[in-house]
């Protein structure tokens, strides 16, 4: 593929499709977040569909990809903290239990949707004191993160283990990700 556009201004997202090799332009589309009526782990995989298509209407000769990640644990879900207090709040939800992360990706092609689709990863914290998630606060990398926490970051010391892709706890489902773009190149183009 020549050339894709990312519907994301993740930083994340842009270093691993560096990685990959993958060229591409960032171009980010504001859609409504606020999705009612629907199972909550549907959720990041009907944003990243908004987010693909809205910029794909816009960019029609070139695939777009979209992403939304969440963090959901047994409180509830959790996007990006408001601020450092809400952050702590989060990471104590978090502290020594099991949490998962859903990632949603979807691919867009001249205003209509390609394909979409969703990745789960579990993660466990370790037992960490209060001031220890304080002090992660503190170091500002939590504030811009869904669950508040980098697990490619300062945050790899909060996790004691994972079960299943490692890239999608950072955003961005690898594999899931490159085979939609393998198949959109078998079809398309």
């Amino acid at each position: 593929m020549k050339k894709l556009i990312l519907a994301s201004a993740s930083p994340r997202r842009r270093e691993i499709l560096t990685q990959l090799g993958i060229s591409f332009d960032v171009c980010t589309a504001s859609v409504s977040e606020i999705i009612e009526n629907e199972n909550p782990e549907l959720i990041p995989r009907i944003l990243a569909e908004r987010k693909a298509l809205a910029v794909s209407l816009v960019e029609q000769d070139v695939p777009v990809l979209g992403f939304d990640t969440l963090v959901f644990s047994s409180d509830g879900v959790l996007g990006k903290p408001r601020d450092a207090a809400h952050a702590l709040e989060m990471l104590q939800k978090l502290n020594a239990k099991t949490h998962t992360v859903i990632s949603g990706v979807a691919l867009a092609y001249q205003g209509q949707l390609v394909s979409s689709t969703e990745e789960k990863t579990k993660v466990t914290f370790r037992n960490l004191s209060l001031k220890a998630l304080e002090n992660y606060v503190a170091s500002g990398e939590p504030l811009d993160k869904a669950g508040a926490y980098g697990i490619q970051g300062l945050g790899a010391g909060l996790v004691r283990e994972i079960s299943g892709c490692y890239y999608n706890v950072v955003g961005l489902p690898v594999a899931k990700t490159l085979e939609m773009l393998e198949a959109f190149e078998e079809n398309y183009v």
